[in-house]
């Protein structure tokens, strides 16, 4: 009896040992304890470049524990792997960057540069093409002639996106909270129309919601010229920005946005074929656009940018 006795007390401390080591084991297959191995899990939480995820989406995906996940997303956003607005998170620049040497910039210029000839041909005004690069237009490609020598623009050049109708537009279609997330409260001035308070630009940039997109430009960047510019468009929102420019006449901007709407849409159209085909013919520079009326025009002149002048 005490034999058995102590065999018993033998085997008990020994099946005690070793459950502790199993579920150490697990926990840490399933909890990786590199940073770089969680790191890993977070970005691969993300479906695409515009996928959106909660911190509690983020921790249902990975297995990280809430307080975990939401410390590594903080260094994330600050090394900017990751962008973080009201909605939530999303992949940041660098994220983005990576397996794309001009993160899709190529693409994007290969897709709107028969629009933009097309646009400068029926015009005669500088088409220009342009991407979001931390609250700048950074300029993909710019035709127009003679009249592209007058303009400060060019091809690798930056441009705080709020001075300009296509950063305008650009930024009309994001978070509101992404926006400040660009710029301070004062914004800085080119000229004495250009937009100098957070708040104003906010208020334009609803006006360009109201339009459907259309952003206008009155010497804002430049004296003497002006801009109308329309968002190239992803099924996750905004990706570039096209825009019409010339010398600064009365009501000619409204003859031509049309042209810049149509374009714009097309190229989404091409870059992104599930949004629709693409427009065979285009309407010549001369013809009355069908679907804006004299009145949606004069509208559309009347929540021009300028008016907190």
């Amino acid at each position: 009896m005490v034999e058995s006795t102590m065999a018993s007390t033998m085997v008990e401390p020994a099946a005690t040992r070793t459950a502790p080591a199993q579920i150490t084991s697990e926990t840490k297959h399933e909890l990786p304890a590199s940073m770089v191995e969680r790191m890993t899990l977070i970005l691969d939480a993300f479906a695409g470049a515009g996928s959106r995820l909660t911190l509690e989406e983020v921790a249902c995906r990975t297995g990280l524990p809430r307080s975990t996940a939401h410390r590594i997303l903080d260094q994330m956003v600050r090394l900017e792997w990751v962008d973080h607005a009201s909605f939530g998170y999303c992949l940041g620049r660098r994220a983005k960057s990576l397996g794309a040497s001009d993160n899709g910039q190529s693409r994007i210029r290969e897709a709107a540069a028969p629009l933009l000839h097309e646009l400068h041909l029926q015009t005669g005004m500088v088409a220009h093409l342009a991407v979001l690069d931390r609250g700048d237009c950074l300029y993909l490609d710019k035709i127009g002639g003679q009249l592209a020598a007058t303009l400060t623009s060019r091809v690798g050049g930056r441009v705080p996106a709020y001075l300009t109708a296509c950063g305008k537009a650009i930024l009309a279609g994001l978070e509101p909270e992404m926006v400040d997330a660009f710029y301070g409260p004062h914004l800085v001035r080119r000229t004495e129309r250009s937009i100098a308070e957070l708040a104003t630009l906010h208020q334009e940039l609803g006006r360009i919601r109201q339009r459907h997109g259309l952003a206008f430009e009155t010497g804002e960047a430049m004296n003497s010229m002006a801009c109308v510019g329309a968002a190239v468009r992803s099924p996750e929102g905004p990706v570039a920005g096209i825009s019409l420019c010339g010398p600064a006449r009365p009501g000619h901007l409204e003859r031509v946005a049309p042209l810049v709407a149509d374009a714009a849409r097309d190229i989404s159209r091409i870059l992104h074929p599930e949004l629709g085909t693409p427009r065979r013919g285009r309407r010549a520079f001369a013809e009355p656009a069908q679907s804006w009326s004299p009145q949606a025009m004069e509208r559309l002149v009347a929540t021009q940018s300028g008016q907190w002048m």
